[in-house]
């Protein structure tokens, strides 16, 4: 039996009361009225209205005031917290705003005072002043101080030997390798200064009557050096050759000697290694300078065989053809390597004989063999090109 089928009894003599009738879905949507109405209060502050019954009764207000007293009761603490934190941060940034002000301004004062003294001191100074000798003498004295500190801290580092001995291998290794290019430029440029008068020969018309000894000689560049005519065109025979002056260099078609109709070819260094022997390692280190019109000479069985410079040539080391071409008249081609200190390729001066009189010249001598395989002579070869060939 639900509750409201039963009947109450009252004890009043008129008789029993009857229970109103509820509704269950009534009952429900009241209650979710009245949280919903204490929620909004809550987050809008304002008092909640009066819930009723769904038959239309006011509820009791007791709980309302409760829980309006809690609310304003957490708003003032949250407000109270707000406002400490604020007076926080606050104090906090006045405080470090003005310990930065005072620090600047403190600063400032010392600053001050330092160029107040400076300026204080300044004319005691001057009746005592260093001379300019005596700055200098003091400024050398620091800057010596300095680099001793400093090479004292490099030496103490760990990795300065390892790096000291890497410096002096690689420079090692680049003066091996590149010493012929180094001394020969050096040699260029002061040899102009040590030529000797003695050396050069004014007139070609003087007397031809020389000594046995066969001889290159050039004026221009300080030449005088002793020919080696007993050769072959390989590069052993012309490198041990040119170990005591320059060589001749007969090939097939350019084999003619001073005095005969032809080409007469002689080779010689314009740089080699230092480690290699002979004296005359750089003697046509400066046989780029020549031009047409200059002159040199060939002492050739006792006789004084004069050349006027024709042409200069730049070739490839293995364009001997330019060597062999016909010709009715006696000349000689000088060879030598270039650039400086290289051996990349050679030099060509070619001239033609004025003295004697050329056409008393005898026949050029008949060629045998084939110049196949045969190279222009060059320098020996350079370090990197002994260890790793070419």
């Amino acid at each position: 039996m639900r509750p409201e089928d039963r009947q109450i009894q009252s004890g009043d003599p008129r008789g029993s009361v009857q229970p109103p009738k509820r509704d269950n879905s009534a009952a429900q949507s009241a209650a979710a009225d009245i949280a919903r109405t204490q929620l909004d209060s809550i987050y809008s502050g304002q008092p909640a209205t009066a819930a009723t019954t769904p038959e239309g009764q006011a509820l009791p207000t007791t709980y309302r005031r409760t829980h309006d007293a809690a609310t304003s009761a957490n708003q003032k603490e949250w407000q109270d917290y707000h406002s400490a934190w604020q007076e926080y941060y606050q104090k906090y940034y006045e405080q470090y705003y003005v310990g930065a002000v005072n620090q600047v301004h403190h600063a400032y004062t010392q600053h001050a005072a330092t160029l107040k003294d400076q300026s204080t001191a300044a004319p005691e100074a001057g009746n005592d002043s260093l001379s300019k000798e005596e700055a200098m003498d003091d400024l050398r004295v620091q800057l010596l101080g300095r680099v001793k500190t400093a090479s004292k801290r490099v030496r103490k580092s760990r990795h300065f030997i390892p790096i000291t001995a890497a410096l002096v291998v690689l420079l090692l290794f680049s003066f091996l390798q590149y010493n012929r290019a180094i001394i020969a430029n050096v040699k260029a440029y002061v040899t102009p200064g040590e030529i000797d008068p003695q050396n050069i020969v004014v007139d070609p018309n003087a007397s031809l009557q020389v000594s046995q000894d066969p001889r290159l000689i050039i004026p221009k560049i300080n030449v005088n050096v002793p020919v080696n005519y007993n050769t072959t065109p390989d590069q052993a025979s012309q490198l041990k050759a040119m170990e005591n002056g320059v060589a001749y260099f007969g090939i097939p078609g350019a084999n003619s000697k001073p005095g005969q109709v032809g080409n007469t070819v002689i080779s010689g260094h314009s740089s080699n290694d230092f480690m290699e022997t002979g004296d005359y390692k750089f003697v046509f280190a400066l046989l780029e300078r020549l031009k047409p019109g200059d002159i040199f000479y060939l002492h050739y069985n006792g006789i004084r065989y004069t050349y006027n410079i024709t042409k200069t040539r730049v070739v490839k080391p293995t364009d001997v053809n330019a060597l062999v071409y016909p010709t009715t008249k006696p000349e000689a081609t000088l060879i030598t390597c270039t650039p400086l200190g290289t051996a990349l390729n050679r030099l060509l001066v070619i001239g033609e004989q004025v003295s004697p009189d050329p056409t008393s010249a005898t026949a050029a001598p008949t060629s045998s063999g084939s110049d196949k395989g045969i190279v222009l002579p060059s320098n020996s070869p350079t370090l990197f090109e002994k260890i790793f060939g070419g």
